[in-house]
């Protein structure tokens, strides 16, 4: 688990803006940031490095959100995502809830369907690609 704001925190921003937003052309802004505060946020470490990372976005009280999920590329393939997610859906049962959706990059799709999540609706654009929703009951 990360705090916001800490040392490890910046290491996740970090992480999240080479993978997911650098390579469209985009970047955090204040707000988006000051909005994570009420977020679950959480890594995996080796020591002290970040070897990938996510966060967990409240919708309803049965319903959480899986968002920014990074893994950098040469550490891509190893389990680390897959671990993420797992220990991400542990967090939000223990929590109380009962269904984890997010917004599936649809380079993604594959990854997510072998972890038992499935789509629902049509494809969609979000950050300037497409994503479909996917969801799994906990």
């Amino acid at each position: 688990m990360i705090d916001h704001g800490t040392k490890e925190y910046q290491q996740m921003v970090h992480l999240r803006n080479e993978m997911l937003r650098k390579p469209l052309g985009l970047h955090f802004t204040k707000d988006e940031l000051d909005e994570e505060k009420n977020d679950i946020l959480m890594g995996a470490f080796e020591d002290d490095r970040l070897l990938g990372c996510c966060l967990l976005t409240r919708i309803d009280s049965s319903t959480v959100r899986l968002r920014q999920m990074a893994v950098p590329s040469g550490m891509q393939g190893k389990g680390i995502g897959r671990a993420l997610t797992i220990f991400a859906e542990n967090i939000a049962r223990d929590l109380g809830y009962k269904r984890l959706l997010m917004h599936a990059r649809i380079t993604a799709i594959g990854f997510y369907q072998k972890l038992g999540y499935g789509i629902i609706g049509d494809e969609f654009t979000e950050v300037t690609i497409p994503h479909y929703i996917m969801e799994k009951s906990l």
